[in-house]
């Protein structure tokens, strides 16, 4: 049986590591709110954007585009988003497990994929499985802005549109709650499967079509990385304010454990303490 001091210290221990869980878990809240706020504040552009970028690419016959046509599947490339440190519950986990798991079931050869990593713990993952990550970002904001991506999404998009790539997906944590998140696969490339819930409008192109979808679609495909990060960050601080909830619950019940444990401890050395001392006297007479 451990000892009064044993007990005594690993209660002060765990309360100390209570009161950093209870402040991770105050830091993540607030992060939580910013990071839902700008995902949702990101979803008119988003629609917006889809609805004209449909409009154009299924309103204007004869309209073509390298990123709007299917082509054979050489190469494939994957965006695996992720975050750059841990205690967040199996928020990495799941990304990370889904994205492997299709590798292994869609390929046979190293050569026919590539990983861009959006995140420390994803890239981490696979340059130590040996996965060929040709791209990757660490140390993204807890609130990013478009310009903390804005080289490797133009980058991605342009290893698709020079051929290194034949499609092209992207991986994430999808936010549905503050206990809810659901990993989501989106193809992101090519745009074969663009539609839109809106009724399509009519426009009038100057200089044409085709010119606008020069300069649209790269930007489109850009913003639906960027909404997919917007969205993994909301997820991400939702999971690690759930984490350490837990986590600073069971800190609690550890205490009140180990306090049961230490008075029943005391109690036991106190009632031996009295036999003793009734024994002793009872020798003496």
């Amino acid at each position: 049986m451990a000892s009064l001091r044993d007990i005594k210290t690993r209660i002060n221990s765990t309360k100390k590591t209570s009161q950093i869980t209870k402040a991770m878990e105050m830091t993540s809240a607030a992060k939580w709110n910013r990071g839902v706020m700008n995902a949702k504040s990101f979803v008119p552009y988003m629609e917006k954007i889809q609805e004209v970028t449909a409009s154009i690419a299924l309103g204007a016959g004869g309209v073509s585009h390298p990123m709007l046509t299917h082509r054979p599947v050489k190469k494939t490339g994957y965006i695996v988003i992720t975050s750059d440190r841990g205690l967040a519950g199996a928020f990495n986990s799941n990304v990370i497990r889904r994205v492997h798991q299709t590798i292994k079931s869609r390929h046979t050869s190293n050569d026919e994929f590539a990983i861009i990593a959006i995140g420390r713990v994803g890239r981490d993952f696979f340059v130590k499985r040996g996965y060929n990550v040709v791209l990757d970002i660490v140390g993204v904001n807890d609130q990013p802005s478009f310009q903390d991506i804005k080289d490797i999404a133009s980058t991605t998009v342009g290893m698709f549109s020079d051929g290194t790539f034949d499609e092209l997906f992207v991986y994430y944590s999808h936010y549905i709650s503050a206990i809810s998140q659901e990993v989501t696969e989106k193809k992101l490339l090519p745009l074969t499967d663009i539609s839109t819930s809106h009724k399509l409008t009519s426009y009038e192109f100057e200089p044409s079509a085709e010119e606008i979808l020069e300069v649209l679609l790269p930007q489109y495909a850009e913003s639906l990385i960027y909404g997919a990060l917007l969205d993994s960050k909301a997820s991400e601080h939702a999971a690690r304010m759930t984490a350490m909830r837990n986590a600073t619950d069971n800190a609690g019940e550890l205490i009140r454990g180990l306090t049961l444990s230490y008075n029943r401890a005391r109690q036991a050395a106190i009632t031996q303490e009295i036999t003793e001392i009734v024994g002793g006297a009872a020798a003496l007479e």
